[in-house]
């Protein structure tokens, strides 16, 4: 009942790519590069060492360019089921799209110059990437917004199961959003009175709780997206979506907790 047929959900991620809008293509590509720049980046850790925690290290270089590059896929995905006028579309995604690529950017470019990228003042170059990152996720912050209010507008045609996984992506979303916030505010504070690195101490305690509640956005939707294979009436797929939507919600909560109380202790 629950089998999903392979060659029927190959045709359709191909259909995402044929069918999709200009904007969402360039974003679907320039995601796939990111990703790409983060598997690249995984070889040169392997080939020069070095550490893998702490602020200057591969592993940013690793884990920003595979996170952005998955994220942005996913939105530029997931929008594409959220009603928008066209051109709201293309400014809000191509925003978006520009500015994943900006944070890779610059994360990738303090790596290779074996400097910390966030909460760094130390020189002019410094001080301007870790206030431009700062800068990029507010635009992170602004565009994500934008696309969860539209979230809950109605969507004629879309089914119901994937406006639920949608909406509660984006929800789980904005979560992510609010510990990143407070996890640059706390820093940079820590930062402005003289402890750099506590700074880094600090802020990744919230990591755990930033990373389970970014990608809701992509697991929820494609679960939703995969039910649509399946022989199950429309009914049957929004409580299956509903469900997980409220597993992945208790485990999200769980890890939250957690977090939050590293953090109160860091």
């Amino acid at each position: 009942m629950f089998g999903v047929p392979v060659a029927q959900a190959a045709t359709g991620v191909r259909a995402v790519w044929t069918d999709g809008r200009r904007v969402e293509r360039v974003a679907y590509a320039i995601g796939a590069a990111l990703f790409a720049s983060g598997l690249f980046h995984l070889l040169v850790f392997a080939v020069d060492g070095g550490p893998w925690e702490g602020p200057v290290s591969w592993r940013k270089a690793v884990t920003f360019g595979l996170s952005f590059g998955l994220t942005l896929t996913s939105i530029a995905w997931v929008t594409s089921y959220v009603p928008l006028g066209a051109r709201a579309r293309n400014v809000i995604l191509g925003v978006f799209t520009a500015d994943c690529v900006a944070e890779v950017g610059m994360i990738t470019l303090q790596a290779w110059r074996r400097r910390p990228s966030h909460f760094n003042m130390e020189t002019p170059l410094d001080t301007a990437i870790s206030r431009g990152l700062a800068a990029g996720g507010v635009i992170l912050i602004v565009t994500l917004v934008m696309f969860t209010i539209a979230s809950f507008r109605a969507a004629p045609g879309t089914a119901r199961s994937m406006t639920i996984a949608v909406r509660v992506g984006f929800v789980a979303l904005m979560f992510a959003l609010l510990s990143g916030a407070v996890m640059i505010a706390r820093g940079v504070a820590l930062v402005q009175t003289g402890h750099q690195q506590a700074a880094y101490h600090v802020a990744g305690a919230l990591k755990p709780a930033h990373a389970v509640t970014m990608h809701a956005i992509l697991v929820l939707p494609a679960l939703a997206w995969l039910l649509t294979y399946t022989r199950l009436p429309e009914d049957r797929r929004v409580r299956v979506v509903v469900l997980a939507s409220s597993a992945y919600a208790v485990a999200a909560v769980a890890v939250i907790a957690v977090s939050a109380i590293r953090f109160a202790a860091a």
